[in-house]
């Protein structure tokens, strides 16, 4: 095998198969081809305006950047293993399709800078994207919030009947949820919103460059301060994959009970036929598989948070190969991620309530209980706890006989406490 010609000079031999198995990161990273290509444009405009290498260089660059961004786009960039990852990729056939300008290219940059740079522009759209499907979600919510304002469900605690809620404040509930998880995201966007180019290797450039306007130029607030840090930081792709996780936690919370509600045992919703299945042996069955898949895609989420946790928890300053093992995990979250958002979203606008079997399940278990209790403070003047004592009775002798608390008769619960009146139903 020979040397590799991007980086080979001192090596008189090349890497054994296993090698360049395990070295090679195109198959994945090539997902961050424009962003990579957006950061060669800003460095080679700022090296042209800065007099390190000339407009006619410069030019013939920009013009194959270009042109490589187009193949990408039709599908037709040659791909090689044999170049590693997405850099090298698109360096070789900038030269092929230019020259030898395309070698002053990576001038006072290094692969280690160039890929710190890449993956921030990449996770930086990730959490737009999930904000904007998290706003997708909180719509949906929202428009069955106010079609069900008025539709009493049992609220639960335990998974048992605690008190009647309605079907909008419990959609409301999950509102907030991802209006949290959407404050996380923007968070951790502005947050790694600093430009790691021009700390070249570790150690920074000779070359009097202008990191303030490679950082301009890409949408970045600023240049990361320190050039150790700005290589070898990945916490930014950290907490991108922590709100994740916590986003896909939430969301698996209501899979959850969807999962539950779309059940003949509960029948509080039905799902529409675009996110339920059906068997394969069983005629009658309506699978809510869209739920469950969600639910389960958190496992995903958060093992990538972990994988990548697990990754970076030993190694030294600055850069070390075991950051390459960073982009498939945050690639796995955002794509499960981004999906699970969709699918939700979609789930809620479609859902269709059963007011009728809601309110049936609301009748059960006694949830005025804490009602009663709460009476009996207001207006027979009694301490909580006793209140609470007395109501608990009521509850014990309404099953007895087999009715409601409701429908306990004020005569019955007049043993219990003469105080209690007909304004208590």
């Amino acid at each position: 095998m020979t040397a590799n010609r991007m980086w080979g000079g001192r090596f008189t031999g090349g890497p054994s198969a296993i090698m360049e198995e395990i070295n090679t990161s195109i198959d994945f990273d090539r997902r961050l081809a424009e962003e990579d290509i957006a950061g060669s444009e800003a460095h080679a405009a700022m090296l042209a305006a800065r007099g390190i290498i000339d407009k006619v260089d410069a030019d013939s660059i920009a013009a194959g950047l270009a042109a490589i961004r187009a193949e990408i786009g039709q599908g037709t960039f040659p791909y090689r293993r044999e170049f590693e990852d997405i850099h090298m990729n698109v360096e070789a056939r900038l030269s092929e399709l230019i020259g030898p300008a395309a070698g002053r290219l990576h001038t006072a940059r290094s692969r280690n800078d160039q890929v710190a740079t890449d993956l921030r522009l990449w996770v930086r759209k990730a959490c737009a994207r999930a904000e904007q499907g998290l706003a997708e979600f909180q719509r949906a919510l929202l428009t069955q919030a106010e079609r069900h304002a008025g539709t009493i469900m049992p609220g639960f605690t335990h998974m048992q009947p605690a008190q009647p809620v309605t079907f909008g404040h419990h959609c409301l509930a999950y509102v907030e949820m991802a209006e949290r998880d959407r404050g996380r995201f923007g968070d951790a966007g502005r947050r790694l919103n600093e430009c790691p180019l021009g700390a070249a290797a570790l150690a920074g450039t000779a070359y009097d460059i202008d990191r303030g306007a490679t950082a301009r130029q890409l949408g970045f607030d600023r240049p990361m301060r320190n050039s150790m840090d700005a290589v070898s930081a990945r916490d930014f792709a950290l907490e991108y994959l922590a709100a994740a996780a916590i986003a896909a936690a939430n969301l698996s919370r209501l899979a959850e009970e969807i999962f539950l509600w779309a059940s003949p045992a509960f029948g509080f919703v039905r799902l529409p036929d675009a996110f339920s299945t059906g068997s394969s042996i069983m005629p009658q069955k309506r699978n809510p598989d869209a739920a469950e898949l969600v639910r389960a895609k958190t496992g995903r989420v958060l093992g990538s948070f972990v994988a990548l946790l697990t990754v970076i928890k030993g190694l030294p300053l600055a850069y070390c190969k075991d950051l390459q093992e960073d982009k498939e995990s945050v690639f796995a979250a955002a794509d499960a991620l981004d999906l699970c958002l969709a699918a939700m979203a979609g789930m809620i606008a479609q859902l269709t309530v059963e007011p009728a079997a809601m309110k049936r399940a609301a009748e059960t278990g006694h949830p005025t209980a804490t009602d009663l209790a709460d009476w009996l403070v207001a207006k027979a003047n009694r301490p909580f706890r006793e209140a609470h004592a007395i109501s608990a009775k009521a509850v014990a002798r309404a099953e007895e006989l087999g009715v409601t608390l409701d429908r306990l008769p004020l005569a019955e619960l007049k043993k219990l406490d003469p105080a209690i009146a007909e304004g208590i139903y």
